[in-house]
């Protein structure tokens, strides 16, 4: 027991330091870091004291569940893939580590990738906050950011353990994140166009629960208290989830949504092991 938890330690570091010296690595986080920096800027000094659900917060809100998860699913399935493809993964199975340690520690090291990425942005803010001090950092957006990550990078463990290669790997992830931030959205406006209003409201519901971008998008509206952005139609809905149960299943949704698709890559990469 103890021989396999130092290997998974070991195998965590190895993988965090190769993810860190990665040059993709490197611009993703100069590239979120400013713009998630400017966003924050603009959206304070344009409305510095703001209450409710605002323009700004929408745009601040839609750039994060853009920009997260595209690069986590991206690097994370491409990771992954890379493994399968160049021969890394074969080779560790032949030392004392299984597939859920393995799927582990690709799931860790992703996550702390993207969390020293948050800590910097979020680092960069907190400077400007001490210079202009216009700006402010939203303890709420901190929690959607590491939610997201932690949603994204299991289902970007998903998506490379099914990929071929590193561009099979890229592909997939370009899909789930347009069928999660884009597609399904817009099936639904679409189909509410042809089936009546209470058919419409529970495919929402449905589509809330099923996509995980909406649901990071839910949490927002309800932990900052702005359901009724939702409309009157989703009063009970909102009702409910605004409980003390409704935060308990909110809370257990969420860990479906890490541990499913990790416990399904692991199914697949079993599968293909076997094979092999």
């Amino acid at each position: 027991m103890g021989c396999s938890s130092l290997n998974n330690h070991l195998f965590i570091r190895l993988e965090w330091r190769q993810m860190l010296r990665s040059r993709w690595m490197q611009l993703v986080a100069v590239l979120f870091v400013f713009v998630f920096a400017a966003i924050s800027l603009i959206q304070q000094i344009a409305l510095p004291d703001f209450n409710g659900f605002t323009r700004q917060t929408a745009s601040f809100l839609n750039l994060l569940l853009f920009l997260l998860p595209l690069f986590i699913l991206t690097i994370g399935s491409m990771g992954v893939a890379s493994d399968l493809e160049s021969g890394w993964f074969s080779l560790l199975k032949t030392y004392p580590m299984t597939i859920t340690q393995y799927i582990f520690g690709k799931y860790i090291a992703l996550i702390l990738s993207f969390m020293l990425i948050l800590c910097l942005a979020f680092a960069v803010i907190l400077g400007m906050s001490g210079i202009s001090g216009q700006v402010h950092l939203p303890i709420l957006f901190v929690g959607l950011s590491i939610l997201t990550v932690l949603l994204f990078s299991s289902i970007a463990i998903l998506c490379g353990s099914f990929a071929k290669n590193r561009l099979h790997a890229l592909a997939l992830s370009l899909v789930v994140w347009a069928l999660s931030l884009l597609l399904l959205s817009y099936a639904l406006m679409a189909i509410g166009t042809v089936v009546a209003g209470h058919v419409l409201q529970k495919l929402t519901i449905i589509m809330l629960h099923i996509n995980p971008a909406e649901w990071i998008r839910f949490g927002y509206f309800l932990f900052s208290d702005q359901t009724s952005v939702l409309g009157p139609s989703f009063y009970s809905f909102t009702e409910f989830y605004s409980s003390t149960v409704g935060y308990v299943l909110y809370a257990f949704v969420t860990i479906l949504w890490i541990v499913i698709p990790l416990v399904f890559a692991k199914w697949v990469l079993m599968k293909r092991g076997r094979q092999a």
